[in-house]
């Protein structure tokens, strides 16, 4: 049961995830690049001051990790974090722009799509083992991904987008160990300010003037991009990068009830018949988990008796 702490954190990051579109929404009037401008350098501003004023001997530590590593080592270091803030720059901004310019529903259904890319790329280039119980549970994802394009197919196409953004991110940062993750993370957001500041001045609106931007944006910041993104990161130290993308589908289907809900957009009878086999696909594909928790209390219940 050492691996409860990893599972929770994922499942927190995630659940945190399916509400975003409570805080996106409100400023969808705002063109998506301004809204990624704004919350990459909110995340990043934050991020460096917590890191020098309480971290700092952390920072210390990381250097002199990075510096005792081989040269192929610090190649494959570096690589690893370029390319994961390469991949969350990509994700962000993919995302804000289907949310806010095709629909939350395309959102939900590629985070439907990003476990099962996570679950295949972590088998191809990790080789990571699964059993023939996960891979149904994949199988069943896949069916219920199809069923929900086979209504929408440009849907699909962002979806697969901007799942493999996020995939490939899980993928990397599943092997990027030994350094402290909130310092990581502060690398890799620190370096998509750095890549997106040039940019700025060209391609950013006028600069927003309403409370409820500045109120949103760092709400995003804070709640949905530092907080969760840690937990992420801690996530993957602990447990398999397939599991993780599993658990994954947590966010879309919080997000799939909002758009149901809040937002009411047109759901259908098909995409909750598909959003019904993806939830099954999840219990089946962490059965072993949950049967292990189970015998545990089982156990402690005896024991108590």
């Amino acid at each position: 049961m050492k691996t409860t702490k990893y599972y929770l954190a994922a499942i927190t990051a995630y659940t945190i995830w399916g509400f975003f579109s409570l805080v996106l929404k409100p400023i969808h009037e705002y063109p998506s690049l301004d809204i990624l401008f704004y919350r990459v350098f909110s995340c990043s501003i934050l991020m460096l001051l917590i890191a020098f004023t309480f971290k700092r001997k952390r920072i210390k530590e990381t250097i002199e990790t990075f510096k005792a590593l081989s040269k192929t080592e610090k190649k494959k270091t570096l690589l690893l974090n370029f390319g994961g803030s390469f991949f969350l720059m990509a994700n962000w901004f993919t995302f804000i722009y289907v949310m806010n310019h095709i629909s939350v529903k395309a959102t939900s259904l590629a985070y439907l799509v990003c476990p099962i890319l996570t679950t295949l790329l972590a088998y191809f280039l990790l080789h990571e083992k699964l059993t023939k119980i996960q891979w149904i549970s994949v199988g069943l994802s896949i069916s219920g991904c199809l069923l929900l394009s086979y209504s929408d197919i440009m849907d699909m196409f962002f979806s697969i987008i901007i799942g493999l953004t996020y995939a490939s991110y899980l993928v990397s940062q599943r092997v990027n160990k030994g350094f402290d993750k909130f310092i990581i993370l502060t690398f890799h957001i620190t370096l998509a300010a750095i890549v997106l500041l040039p940019f700025y001045p060209v391609y950013s609106g006028p600069v927003p003037t309403e409370f409820k931007f500045y109120f949103c944006i760092e709400t995003i910041a804070v709640l949905f991009t530092i907080f969760p993104l840690f937990l992420n990161l801690y996530a993957l130290s602990g447990i398999n990068s397939s599991t993780v993308g599993m658990l994954l589908n947590i966010n879309p289907m919080i997000a799939f009830g909002l758009a149901n809900f809040v937002y009411h957009e047109n759901i259908s009878g098909l995409q909750i018949a598909a959003y019904s086999i993806i939830f099954i696909a999840v219990l089946v594909f962490n059965s072993h988990h949950l049967l292990a928790i189970k015998q545990k209390y089982s156990l402690s219940s005896k024991d108590c008796q």
